[in-house]
């Protein structure tokens, strides 16, 4: 049998994971596999229960909206429900046992560890799971200030609070502070989800518009800012980063470190 991996989530159809992590597989010439399974939430116990009986399985990436919930049905050795408290990559140990760890926060700070924000105020669209592994990052990063932009205050609250970060919640429809880094955490400008309506204005023109959405690349948000000639990062660049870790996790090996340019290509097709 094959050994194999893939990425849950529901929805799924969108994810960009199989196209990556095939296209190292065969860059590397191995035998494997990596699939996409869309879980409702009703069904994640009981998806992990099979996948742990499956020996061929080697773990599997999770999406929107099993973050945070996919907690309960692995073991997390790492802490990471302490930590940043959402996990994105669940693998099988040397001893069988399914673990739990998250990618997104290295992934997410891969592009930007070399632009100095330590001190500065960033702006974070979101409070979800991918909004926790940025907060996580940003901590690290010494970041000055968090202006956390969510429906729910109170949730966003206990985030700042949870990952000791000084700063404030607003609206997601107030005016923007002045920042050197907006990062949007959230599924809003995704197919299928509501517009990310937001005025890019206030910000600085050495500002860095970071979205973490992926389908489409192109999104709304990267539209307005690149019409401001404000640097931008897309969501594949986090994509592929967090990939790279997982990838290494399922199936033993690095991913090929050439190649990048191909893969954007086949990304974006």
């Amino acid at each position: 049998m094959t050994h194999y991996a893939e990425v849950i989530g529901h929805p799924i159809a969108h994810s960009k994971s199989p196209l990556i992590h095939k296209f190292w597989l065969t860059q590397l010439g191995m035998v494997g596999d990596y699939r996409a399974s869309d879980v409702q939430p009703k069904d994640l116990e009981r998806y992990f229960a099979e996948r742990a009986a499956d020996t061929d399985w080697r773990g599997c990436n999770i999406t929107i909206p099993h973050k945070i919930a996919a907690l309960d049905f692995v073991s997390d050795p790492g802490e990471v429900r302490n930590s940043i408290g959402a996990i994105n990559t669940v693998f099988r140990n040397d001893s069988g046992a399914l673990v739990a760890t998250n990618t997104d926060a290295g992934g997410f700070y891969g592009p930007i560890a070399d632009i100095p924000i330590a001190g500065e105020t960033a702006i974070v669209i979101g409070a979800g799971g991918a909004a926790r592994a940025v907060l996580f990052a940003l901590a690290q990063a010494d970041i000055g200030e968090v202006v956390l932009m969510a429906r729910n205050g109170l949730k966003a609250a206990g985030l700042l609070a949870h990952f000791g970060l000084k700063g404030k919640v607003i609206s997601l429809d107030a005016r923007l502070p002045d920042a050197a880094l907006l990062v949007n955490a959230s599924p809003l400008g995704m197919v299928g989800q509501a517009a990310l309506e937001i005025d890019l204005s206030p910000l600085p023109e050495h500002a860095i518009i970071y979205d973490l959405v992926y389908a489409p690349i192109e999104t709304p948000l990267l539209k307005a800012a690149r019409m401001r000639e404000l640097e931008t990062v897309d969501g594949l660049e986090m994509l592929v980063g967090q990939a790279a870790i997982a990838f290494e996790l399922f199936f033993g090996v690095a991913p090929p470190d050439d190649g990048e340019n191909a893969l954007r290509s086949l990304l974006l097709t």
